[in-house]
């Protein structure tokens, strides 16, 4: 299992081969269209992530001490986005989250990229993320 900056690593190294935003784009988009979509029973109102211009649901579970997110998006850059951070950060314990510094966002030059609502949704989705992983370890304590 590869760590979270090795992932991160991975997706610098990936973008890296484009200079055109017009690419990375689409890499963002095709990666969004890979993804598994959402099974209906989870587009819930409390898998809403608040804070997104479009709405992105976020689903997480805890399978043998790891955490394991799902997402879907009705747009296609986000759900591109979602499914960067579902790569890095899904399939890691709590703690390993919670201590991740997400560097790879700033790296491939997304935040500059975004408009600042889209922006202001990445950050809503890091910290749902975390939020769960919080919640996740508080369980495991008791």
């Amino acid at each position: 299992m590869k760590t979270i900056n090795e992932l991160q690593n991975e997706v610098i190294e990936e973008f890296s081969d484009f200079n055109d935003w017009m690419d990375k784009y689409q890499l963002l988009i095709d990666l969004g269209n890979e993804q598994e979509p959402l099974a209906p029973e989870y587009k819930t109102e409390q898998n809403l992530i608040d804070g997104c211009q479009s709405r992105v649901w976020l689903q997480a579970d805890m399978e043998d001490g790891k955490v394991v997110f799902q997402a879907e998006s009705d747009a296609l850059i986000v759900k591109g986005i979602i499914a960067l951070l579902i790569k890095v950060v899904s399939g890691h314990t709590p703690d390993e989250i919670l201590s991740s510094d997400l560097y790879f966002i700033e790296k491939i030059g997304l935040k500059e990229h975004l408009s600042p609502t889209r922006s202001n949704g990445l950050l809503a989705m890091v910290k749902q993320m975390r939020m769960y992983a919080l919640a996740f370890k508080a369980k495991m304590a008791n």
